[in-house]
């Protein structure tokens, strides 16, 4: 598994790193840490090029490598990089230039295959969606933007799951929650809840909203089929059917100690945007990590 963890600033960004690694690490996964900066000017990037030949004595640093070292210092303050064959603090002569506007730094992990920090510019949507596309990664994890057209931005536009973290503050988690429905795509949504359960030792809740419509009816195929799978793969787990409105009874299955696993909308990006999708919704209403596979 690929995992990259897009960072914005030091300030923010502390718990998307958190979780990220606890992910990442639970999995063992090829891990990128990634800062999109703003985009460079021509000019400006005439003055990068000229202090990069004299950055040693003159102490410059490009744009964004702020960043950078911040997550350099919290992955070696936590132990999950080898920083014993580095010199003392980031190494910013292990920069490298991988591309336009994309510079990266190899590093050695100590919980994960490897760890990798990439510094763009530009766009964060575009940017990222390159990323994604360039390093072919499985699961892109980042933090809950404010701006609701972001979110649906990030989640319309990245092709890969994505895990949005939320209010996520290093709490240590019991459950996966896993809505329910009878859409094309379920079995890798349960087969994702089943891996981060086993990675992190918890139980699944199975959890499937109903309306009155379908009360009586037998249920279907692609659900049972799911349960099937999850009761052969040996995670603990509970099944509940509830009446109501989807996204409300989302929201009140899900508490601080549960992560919401859930497949992303069928929609096309029209509907998605006018009407809004059942994940973007609970995405937006709930305070708890969650991850759309897609």
């Amino acid at each position: 598994m690929k995992i990259l963890i897009a960072i914005g600033s030091k300030e923010f960004s502390k718990p998307t790193l958190n979780l990220g690694m606890k992910v990442a690490q639970a999995f063992n996964a090829k891990t990128t840490i990634i800062d999109v900066g703003e985009k460079i000017s021509e000019f400006s990037s005439q003055l990068v090029e000229l202090a990069q030949d004299q950055m040693e004595s003159w102490d410059f640093d490009p744009p964004g490598v702020d960043v950078l070292e911040w997550a350099f210092n919290y992955l070696s303050e936590n132990n999950l990089i080898d920083v014993t064959q580095l010199e003392t603090g980031f190494p910013k002569n292990r920069l490298i230039e991988d591309g336009e506007d994309r510079k990266m730094v190899y590093l050695s992990g100590t919980v994960c295959e490897d760890v990798n920090l990439i510094l763009r510019n530009g766009d964060i949507i575009s940017e990222l969606r390159d990323e994604v596309q360039y390093g072919k990664y499985d699961v892109t994890i980042l933090g809950k933007s404010r701006k609701r057209n972001m979110s649906h931005d990030l989640l319309q536009y990245i092709n890969s799951s994505v895990l949005i973290v939320n209010n996520y503050d290093n709490q240590k988690f019991d459950k996966i929650l896993l809505p329910l429905n009878d859409a094309n795509g379920m079995m890798k949504v349960a087969k994702y809840a089943i891996r981060v359960a086993m990675a992190l030792d918890v139980g699944i809740d199975i959890f499937t909203v109903i309306n009155k419509k379908s009360l009586n009816q037998e249920r279907s195929y692609i659900i049972k089929k799911v349960i099937k799978l999850i009761r052969r793969s040996g995670v603990q787990f509970t099944n509940e059917e509830k009446e109501g409105e989807v996204v409300d009874q989302i929201i009140k299955k899900a508490d601080k100690n549960k992560i919401i696993v859930m497949k992303a909308s069928n929609m096309s990006p029209i509907k998605r945007y006018f009407k809004g999708s059942v994940p973007l919704s609970v995405m937006n209403e709930s305070d708890v990590p969650i991850l759309i596979v897609k």
